[in-house]
């Protein structure tokens, strides 16, 4: 930990040296990472295997393969992004022009969680290259296997005076946040968010929080409700449910409950077999603290469909529960694991009013064909995110920008927000020495008074 002063310090040394700003710098580094990538895949997968049993298949489609897609987009349109936006100069500024120009913040640090520890590193990691900053990564020490192999690739594949990996536990992200930076880009839960925002504070640090909530999935009685059942057990088991933006609950119109319960299970078995268990594609739990915890909500409604565990290997079926009260811990705790309760609603109101009293969520998932409850639910409630008759995949279009809002978080990446978020947008006005004209200057007279109202 006593490293840390003094490699923020070299990595300030590089930032000032403006060695990161011109674009051939940062296109070479998004090229370098895609490298890593590419030539380093087995190796990434492999280690996400060994932290979360996840396949090599979902790691492809949730992880390298998102980021590789990331990398192909800003280099698509880096450069534009990098040029001087111009804006409209009023007449009170005439002869003149003005400008936004984004330029790089600084030094930047990047939390990473410990559910998508290569992905959720990699994203940033582009914005903060795209936009010209040095960057301080720290990979979660829960997911050692991926923290030590990003700690061994990073340096091998990207420039050593920009970028440097700092692992460690609780005591090093502490002494990372007692540092300067000129931004935090974090990802994990709520209170840790509020640690993270509490230190950044005392430098006046701006922070990107991604931080998660409860996700609700609104399911109505006019959708196809076999494709509904399909894209809920795969965003909601994706991963063994440990993912930021998975369908946290199910509020499904009471017409539609039993039947889309049955779509459900019978989903799981399709995807999963007769015993999940035994699925090569079916994730673990990260840990025991965590196996423990989801274990207990299990106990919180009617198992309709799984509810198994296994200590020994922290494997939890995927699981879906009735009858939830909805004041039970269940509902009341982001669950992050593969327990899905179910609850009925009557009028699409109640549904409504059921998301609307409880924390602003980072995503919200509605399944309907009617345009007037579309219309309806996205316009009476707030997320981060929303998603029409699907769920998860909105964090793989480049053109949204992905965050949270209220309890769920604040600011945005991906894409262009990514970029921006890792910018200051200078504002720049230039005027010509031509003309000086005289109205604003002393003396001051009642025709000046007038004029001045003219052009303003």
């Amino acid at each position: 930990m006593t490293q840390i002063p003094d490699i923020i310090a070299k990595l300030r040394v590089t930032h000032d040296a403006r060695r990161t700003r011109p674009l051939a710098w940062r296109r070479g580094q998004l090229l370098r990472l895609r490298a890593m990538i590419t030539e380093n895949e087995t190796d990434i997968l492999e280690a996400l295997h060994a932290d979360l049993g996840r396949s090599g298949f979902e790691t492809q489609l949730v992880e390298t393969g998102t980021v590789l897609s990331e990398i192909r987009h800003v280099l698509a349109h880096l450069k534009s992004w990098m040029r001087p936006q111009r804006v409209a100069t009023p007449l009170t500024n005439q002869p003149g022009r003005s400008a936004v120009m984004p330029e790089p913040l600084g030094v930047v640090l990047i939390l990473a969680p410990w559910n998508y520890p290569f992905y959720l590193i990699g994203m940033p990691l582009i914005g903060a290259i795209s936009a010209g900053n040095c960057a301080v990564l720290k990979p979660s020490e829960i997911s050692a296997h991926t923290s030590k192999l990003l700690a061994r690739l990073i340096p091998a594949y990207l420039d050593p005076d920009a970028i440097r990996v700092v692992e460690g536990g609780v005591e090093t992200s502490t002494e990372l946040l007692a540092q300067h930076f000129d931004h935090i880009f974090f990802t994990g839960s709520a209170n840790v968010g509020k640690v993270v925002m509490t230190a950044a504070a005392s430098h006046l640090t701006p922070v990107t929080l991604e931080l998660g909530g409860k996700s609700p999935c609104i399911v109505h009685d006019d959708c196809d409700l076999e494709i509904a059942a399909r894209r809920v057990a795969w965003g909601k088991f994706l991963n063994a449910g440990q993912t930021c933006v998975a369908p946290d609950y199910v509020l499904v119109q009471e017409k539609a409950a039993a039947r889309f319960v049955e779509g459900l299970k019978a989903t799981v078995t399709r995807f999963f077999g007769d015993d999940p268990q035994a699925s090569p594609d079916y994730a673990r739990i990260i840990n025991d603290k965590h196996f423990d915890r989801v274990s207990k909500l299990i106990g919180d409604g009617q198992i309709a469909c799984g509810g198994e565990t296994d200590a020994s290997t922290r494997y939890i079926a995927p699981t879906v529960l009735t009858g939830v009260d909805p004041a039970a811990p269940v509902m009341n705790q982001e669950i992050f694991g593969p327990v899905l309760p179910v609850i009925s609603y009557g009028a699409i109101e109640e549904a409504i009013d059921f998301v609307n009293r409880r924390p602003k969520p980072l995503a919200l998932y509605l399944f309907s064909n009617s345009q007037q409850i579309r219309d309806q639910v996205l316009g009476q409630t707030s997320s981060g995110g929303a998603c029409i008759n699907e769920v998860v995949t909105h964090l793989a279009v480049p053109g949204l920008p992905f965050g949270g809002v209220g309890a769920s978080g604040m600011g945005a990446c991906h894409g262009r927000a990514s970029f921006d978020t890792f910018s200051h947008a200078k504002a720049v006005l230039t005027k010509s020495e031509r003309f000086d004209v005289p109205l604003r200057y002393p003396p001051f007279s009642a025709l000046k008074s007038r004029l001045i109202r003219l052009v303003s």
